[in-house]
């Protein structure tokens, strides 16, 4: 949907086109696209200097093309090399920790042409923002790859376990700047693939790090404190709160996005924190951790993704199954409803499809889709014929995300009845045995 006739007129009659800085009454800013179904083409969209965009209604007042210049040189404005980046990396008497950039909307701008962000930021470029970091530590920086997260796959989550492993043997923590759409997915696929003695803190933004409004200041130090600690695990430090207060250190294979826009979207999933970070480096510990420890980080990056996340729903058909293991598959998650069920006694059951992916040696592995709580395989008749008759194995407690990332890890190591064995082992924190009411929406 473009903008009304009468909004096109003016703007052409004022010759400013969609990425000019235009004035629309009193209000003056970058002129947006118009959103399309999500706005009406009778409102101006424009992006203010403080990174926000405003909607006006048009009601005949003047436009005018400003003779401002556009900020299309933001790249150059926040540049590594116009901010000092002497003074933020050299930090003589200070701990040296890497920051390994791996793109997301942390590293990310915004393309005044369309209004959208893209990443296009390097480690450098996010010490030139935040000199603060130069107080926590000396800086090392590193870039494994620039991509939004929702484009990455195994193979990136195998090329950072090998670059964080590189770094812990030569700095005393690694910082990963990622994007928040999939980092819980990496988060536990990094805590399997990594045997670290040193701590491995994944973070990022919700808002890009050119905007007044970012959280990846707090986020970036809280992170930088947190790398330094004695909490050896691999772990997600992002927002607690939606306030720039303090941050959470959420376990990798107990973390998930529960937001798609809040500061604070991460929470930690059937488990505590592990600790509250402070930006004035307070770190108050809320569960039992893995210590900091003398030794080499070792990366074990075997991963077969040759594995599917089905989602288990009324009338769903048992066929998708089938379809998968006719496909080569070696593995399969289900999101199943509550404590573990799946259509059993319907016209549509999965107990055959699921029988038969188990006796071709594909395991069938089933979590709970309500997110918190725990798989249980003995409570109900079709529970114990899913499990006991039918061969699919219980997640337990884990999100269907870190089953799903386990079980391509646990493929690659073991076969046959070892696969079953291993899922049920807590490798790496991510079954909990006893969940506490507190730990539900903490």
């Amino acid at each position: 949907m473009a903008y009304s006739k009468q909004i096109e007129a003016a703007l052409k009659k004022a010759r400013a086109s969609v990425g000019d800085r235009i004035s629309v009454g009193s209000e003056e800013g970058l002129l947006m696209p118009s959103p399309g179904i999500t706005a009406s083409p009778d409102h101006i969209v424009l992006k203010l200097d403080n990174g926000y965009n405003i909607g006006i209604k048009y009601e005949g007042q003047a436009i005018k093309k400003s003779a401002k210049p556009e900020p299309r040189l933001v790249k150059q404005e926040f540049s590594y090399e116009n901010a000092g980046h002497a003074h933020v990396r050299q930090s003589p008497g200070k701990h040296t920790i890497t920051l390994l950039g791996a793109g997301g909307t942390i590293a990310s701008r915004v393309d005044y042409s369309t209004g959208g962000a893209y990443a296009d930021m390097t480690g450098e470029d996010l010490a030139a923002l935040v000199p603060e970091l130069g107080e926590v530590a000396h800086i090392r920086f590193e870039s494994a790859f620039e991509k939004m997260s929702e484009d990455m796959a195994p193979a990136d989550w195998q090329l950072l376990a090998k670059e964080a492993a590189k770094e812990l043997n030569q700095s005393e923590g690694v910082v990963i700047t990622h994007g928040t759409d999939t980092m819980h997915y990496t988060a536990a696929a990094l805590s399997f693939m990594l045997d670290t003695p040193k701590p491995v803190v994944l973070t990022g933004a919700q808002r890009s790090s050119d905007r007044g409004s970012t959280d990846s200041v707090l986020n970036l130090i809280c992170s930088a404190h947190a790398a330094l600690s004695d909490i050896a695990e691999v772990g997600i430090c992002m927002h607690a709160t939606s306030s720039d207060d303090y941050c959470h250190l959420l376990r990798g294979t107990k973390a998930r996005k529960m937001h798609s826009s809040m500061r604070n979207a991460f929470r930690p999933i059937n488990s505590y924190p592990l600790a509250n970070i402070y930006p004035d480096g307070r770190i108050e510990p809320l569960s039992s951790f893995k210590k900091r420890s003398s030794g080499k980080a070792k990366a074990d990056t075997k991963f077969d993704g040759r594995i599917a996340l089905l989602k288990a729903y009324p009338g769903a058909d048992p066929d998708i199954i089938s379809h998968y293991v006719g496909r080569g598959y070696r593995g399969i998650v289900v999101e199943a409803t509550a404590l573990g069920h799946v259509p059993t006694k319907s016209e549509k059951s999965w107990i055959p499809a699921v029988k038969a992916a188990v006796s071709s040696g594909v395991p069938v592995v089933v979590a709970t889709q309500c997110i918190y709580g725990s798989v249980n395989p003995d409570v109900y008749t079709n529970l114990r014929i899913l499990f006991h008759e039918a061969g699919a194995t219980p997640a337990y407690d884990m999100t269907a995300e870190t089953a799903y990332v386990k079980l391509g890890w646990v493929l690659a190591h073991a076969k046959g009845d070892k696969v079953k064995e291993m899922m049920a082992q807590n490798l790496k924190g991510e079954i909990n045995p006893r969940l506490e009411p507190d730990m539900f929406l903490y």
